[in-house]
C-alpha cells in the first residue's frame, strides 16, 4: 500500500485543527505566526500557511492588523449555520429517496458512532456525529453540494466543542439511527421530518450551551 505524502504544511495544519478541536485552544486566543513557527520548529511562511488553511475552514478568524484567534461563537452564529444547515439536510434527504438508495456509508456512520467509548475526547465523538451527516450529503453525488457542506463542517464540529454536550451523545445515536431506518423503509416522509427535528433540536441545545458558556 502507497503511503500519501504529506506536505510540512499539511502536518502543521492537521496538528493545530486537531488542538483547536478538542478545545485545546480557548475562545479568543491568538496564535501569532512567529509564535506557531517557534513552537513547531518551521518556517513562518509554512505556519502562515497552516493558520491561513484553519481561516479558510472556519476553525479560525483573522481580523486586519491582528492575529489568527478561535472564536467565540455566540448563538447568532449557531442560528445562521443552522439557517443553512436546516433546509440543506432536509434536501439530501429528500434528493436520496427520490433516488430511491439508502447509502451504505449511513448505516456504517451510524455503527461507528454507537461505538465510540464512553470516555472517548468529545471531539472523537462529534467527528463520529458529522460522519453520518457528510456520508448523507456525499452519497447525493454532487460535488458542489459536498464542497458546501465542507466549508461549514469546520464551525459546525467547532460549535459542538464549545457548548460540549449539549444534546447528549445516546440522543445524537437514537436520531440518527431513527431517520436512517426511515430511510431503509422507503419512508421518505418520516425520515425528512426526523431530520429537521433533529437539526433543529441540535440548533436549540447548541444555542443553549453556547449561552451558558457566555457570562
Amino acid at each position: 500500500m502507497k503511503l500519501r505524502t504529506v506536505s510540512l504544511v499539511d502536518a502543521l495544519t492537521d496538528t493545530l485543527r486537531a488542538r483547536v478541536l478538542d478545545g485545546l485552544v480557548d475562545p479568543g486566543v491568538g496564535l501569532a505566526e512567529n509564535d506557531v513557527a517557534v513552537e513547531y520548529d518551521v518556517s513562518r511562511p509554512t505556519a502562515k500557511a497552516a493558520l491561513a488553511a484553519l481561516v479558510q475552514e472556519g476553525l479560525l478568524r483573522r481580523d486586519p492588523h491582528r492575529s489568527a484567534r478561535v472564536p467565540a461563537l455566540t448563538s447568532a452564529d449557531v442560528e445562521d449555520l443552522f439557517l443553512v444547515r436546516v433546509p440543506l439536510e432536509v434536501a439530501v434527504v429528500h434528493a436520496l429517496m427520490q433516488g430511491g438508495g439508502v447509502p451504505s456509508g449511513a448505516g456504517d456512520a451510524v455503527a461507528a458512532l454507537a461505538s465510540v467509548p464512553p470516555d472517548a475526547r468529545h471531539s472523537v465523538f462529534v467527528e463520529a456525529d458529522l460522519g453520518f451527516h457528510r456520508a448523507l450529503v456525499d452519497a447525493v453525488g454532487s460535488p458542489r453540494l459536498s464542497r458546501m457542506y465542507g466549508a461549514l463542517s469546520g464551525e459546525i464540529h467547532l460549535s459542538m466543542i464549545q457548548s460540549r454536550e449539549a444534546l447528549g451523545r445516546d440522543r445524537i445515536a437514537s436520531e440518527h439511527r431513527a431517520v436512517l431506518e426511515a430511510m431503509q423503509r422507503g419512508d421518505g416522509e418520516t425520515a425528512e421530518r426526523l431530520m429537521r427535528e433533529h437539526l433543529e433540536g441540535a440548533r436549540d441545545a447548541l444555542v443553549r450551551g453556547v449561552e451558558a458558556r457566555t457570562p
